[in-house]
C-alpha cells in the first residue's frame, strides 16, 4: 500500500492525541454489550482498543480482571500475579482498575517497586523465575521424602497451587490512543486461545450484567492491602542478562550501542543495563510522553511505535553512523529493531536468519535436538539456514504463543516471527523467557559484532551468498466478513491450481507443519517461492505475504497469481 506523504516525518501538534479527553473517555464511556466492536476481544496478544471507540474502557478492564481472577480460582493458580504496564496514556488508568479488582479478589499482587514501567519480557522472566523456584522446592521435598526425612518445605506444600502468572497492560506498538491488556499464564508466555476465549466470554458476561459480580476495592485500599506487594522487576532482570547474552564480549570489544526505547517501557532498563554491565551504550531518547510527540509518522501517517518500520524508526536511522549498532524497541519492549551503519534498519526476517545462524553455531551448551521455530509467514531463508545447521525446523501459525511449550522445555532453541518478535534460550540451554524479548534480541546484535567483528547486516549478506537472496513483501486485498470466514476455513482441496509463477506447487497448507495447528488461512509453496493468505482480524481485508528467491519480477507474479488463487477459492 502507498505510503502517506508525511511518513517518516516528525509528528506535528495536529497528530497528537488529546490525553485528557482520552482518559476521560476511559472512565465515562460505557460499552454496549450488544455491539461486537465494543466487547472484550482477545486477538493474538490480548484485548486492545481505544477509549474513544468505547473499545477500551474501565468496564472492559474491570470485567477482564475479574474474569482472570475467576480463571485462576478454577485452575488452582494461587501464587502471585505479576502486573506490568507500559507508557501508553491508557495504561496507567487500566493498571489502577486492575489493581482494584485483583485486590478485591485477594490476589497476591506484585507491582514494580519503583512505580515505573515494566516491559513484557521482564514479566515473563519473573513468572518463570518464581515457578522454577517452586519446581526446585518440590524436587527437594521429593528427594527428602525418598530419603526418609520428615517434614516438607513450606514453598513445596503444593507447588501447583502456588504457581504465578501475570498481566501486562500494553497495546504493544499501537498508536497512542490505544490501550491493551494481556494475560500470561504460569508458562510465562502469551495465553493460548482456549484460555483467552474463556476469559473473553466471561468478561463479556460481566459487562452484560452491568459488572454485577465484579469484586473491587478503592485504589488506596488496594495498594495498602496485605496481598499487594512490590517486586524489583528491573534489577532482577538486568542482573540476569549475562546468562542469556555474552555481555563480556560486547564490553571487551567496545561495541558502541545506541538504544532507543521509542518512549516505551524499556526506557529505564537501557540505562540500567549500561551502568550495571559497564557497556558503551547511549540511550538516544530517554523521554516518555503519552502523546509520543518525538516520533516520526509511520507509513500510514499515524504515530506508531513499530521498531520494524523504517518510517517510525527514521530518527534513529538518521543517527546510524554514530554507533556500531543502534536498536529500537516498541512500547512494551517485546519487539526489536536493529540499525547498522552499513545497511540502516534491517528487515526483521534478515535479522532472524542471522540470529539463528549465529546462536546455533556458538551456543555449545544448547541441546543437540533443539530446533528452530518460525511462523509460517517468516522468510524461507530461515528454512535454508536451519537445514544448513542440521536443526529441526518447527513452522507454526502466526502468534508467539505457539513457541511457548518448546522454549519452556528447550526443544526450541530460538522462536521468531516476521514482525520482529523473538526469544531464545539461556547460554546453558535453559529457558529464559517464553514471551518475545526485544531487549535480548538487541543485545544479541551487539554480541554478534563483538564476537565476529561483522555487523548483522554484513552477516546476512554472507548468508545470501550461500543460500540465495530472497525478496519478501506483504500486501492487502479487500475481503468481506463472509469471505474472511471462508478463507480462515479453507482446505487444500479447494485450491485447484497446480502451478505458481511458472513453478509446480509443492505444498498447499492450511495446517502448520510444525504442530498441525490450523493456519487460519492458506500457504502455497514452490521450490523458489511461496505465498500465504490470511484474514485480518481488524479490517475487511486479507493479507498476502509472499517471497521469491528469483527476484522482484518473480515476486510480483507470485502476488498476482496469489490473488487469483485466493479469489477462486473465495468464489470471486
Amino acid at each position: 500500500m502507498p505510503n502517506h506523504p508525511r511518513a517518516g516525518q516528525p509528528a506535528e501538534p495536529s497528530d497528537l492525541v488529546d490525553v485528557a479527553r482520552l482518559v476521560t473517555a476511559y472512565y465515562t464511556a460505557s460499552p454496549d454489550p450488544g455491539d461486537p466492536a465494543q466487547q472484550v476481544s482477545f486477538g493474538t496478544s490480548g484485548h486492545r482498543g481505544s477509549a474513544f471507540d468505547t473499545a477500551f474502557n474501565e468496564a472492559h478492564i474491570a470485567a477482564t480482571a475479574q474474569a482472570i481472577c475467576d480463571f485462576r480460582r478454577e485452575n488452582g493458580i494461587g501464587g502471585p500475579l505479576f502486573l506490568g504496564k507500559d507508557t501508553h496514556a491508557l495504561s496507567e488508568p487500566a493498571w489502577a482498575t486492575a489493581i482494584e479488582v485483583f485486590a478485591g479478589n485477594e490476589v497476591t499482587l506484585l507491582i514494580d517497586e519503583a512505580g515505573r514501567y515494566t516491559p513484557t519480557p521482564a514479566v515473563s522472566h519473573a513468572i518463570l523465575r518464581h515457578n522454577a523456584g517452586l519446581a526446585s522446592a518440590e524436587k527437594s521435598s521429593a528427594m527428602a521424602a525418598a530419603a526418609g526425612a520428615t517434614g516438607m518445605p513450606v514453598a513445596a506444600l503444593d507447588a501447583g497451587m502456588n504457581r504465578a502468572d501475570g498481566v501486562v497492560v500494553t497495546p504493544s506498538h499501537n498508536p497512542p490512543s490505544d490501550g491493551g491488556f494481556k494475560y500470561n499464564p504460569p508458562d510465562g508466555g502469551p495465553a493460548g486461545s482456549e484460555i483467552t476465549g474463556w476469559i473473553q466470554s466471561t468478561a463479556n458476561r460481566y459487562i452484560e450484567a452491568g459488572l454485577d459480580g465484579v469484586r473491587r476495592i478503592p485504589l488506596q485500599r488496594a495498594l495498602a492491602a496485605e496481598t499487594t506487594s512490590t517486586y524489583d522487576y528491573m534489577g532482577i532482570y538486568v542482573d540476569d542478562l549475562p546468562s542469556v547474552v555474552d555481555l563480556d564480549a560486547i564490553r571487551s570489544a567496545g561495541v558502541r550501542i545506541g538504544a532507543d526505547p521509542l518512549g516505551g517501557a524499556s526506557v529505564d532498563y537501557w540505562g540500567a543495563i549500561a551502568e550495571r554491565h559497564r557497556l558503551d551504550l547511549t540511550v538516544v531518547n530517554p523521554l516518555v510522553d503519552p502523546t509520543w510527540r518525538f516520533m516520526t509518522l509511520d507509513w500510514d501517517g499515524k504515530i506508531r511505535m513499530d521498531c520494524s518500520s523504517p518510517s517510525a524508526m527514521a530518527s534513529l536511522i538518521g543517527r546510524r553512523s554514530e554507533f556500531d549498532v543502534a536498536t529500537g524497541n516498541d512500547a512494551d519492549a517485546d519487539r526489536h529493531g536493529v540499525v547498522t551503519p552499513d545497511a540502516g534498519l534491517m528487515n526483521p526476517n534478515h535479522f532472524l536468519a542471522v540470529a539463528i545462524d549465529y546462536l546455533f553455531s556458538r551456543r555449545d551448551d544448547w541441546p543437540d535436538a533443539a530446533g528452530v521455530g518460525k511462523t509460517l509467514v517468516s522468510s524461507s531463508m530461515i528454512d535454508r539456514v536451519a537445514a544448513a545447521l542440521e536443526r529441526p525446523l518447527i513452522e507454526v501459525p502466526v502468534g508467539f504463543k505457539w513457541f511457548v511449550p518448546g522454549l519452556l522445555d528447550a526443544s526450541v532453541g530460538f522462536g521468531g516471527e516476521e514482525s520482529a518478535g523473538a526469544s531464545f534460550l539461556r547460554r546453558d540451554g535453559r529457558v529464559w523467557s517464553t514471551d518475545k524479548d526485544g531487549l535480548i534480541a538487541c543485545l544479541l546484535a551487539a554480541e554478534i559484532i563483538g564476537v565476529t567483528g561483522l555487523t548483522p547486516s554484513q552477516r546476512y549478506e554472507a548468508l545470501t551468498e550461500r543460500h540465495g537472496n530472497p525478496v519478501y513483501a506483504r500486501v492487502d486485498a479487500p475481503a468481506s466478513r463472509e469471505q474472511k470466514s471462508v478463507l480462515a476455513k479453507l482446505s487444500p482441496e479447494q485450491v485447484s491450481a497446480t502451478e505458481l509463477a511458472g513453478e509446480p506447487i509443492t505444498a498447499k497448507l492450511t495446517r502448520a507443519p510444525g504442530n498441525d495447528a490450523a493456519l487460519g488461512g492458506l500457504k502455497v509453496t514452490t521450490e523458489s517461492g511461496w505465498f500465504a493468505a490470511r484474514p485480518s482480524g481488524t479490517e475487511d481485508v486479507y493479507k498476502i505475504y509472499a517471497e521469491s528467491f528469483q527476484g522482484a519480477e518473480h515476486l510480483a507474479r507470485i502476488q498476482e497469481e496469489a490473488r487469483a488463487v485466493v479469489g477462486a477459492a473465495l468464489g470471486d
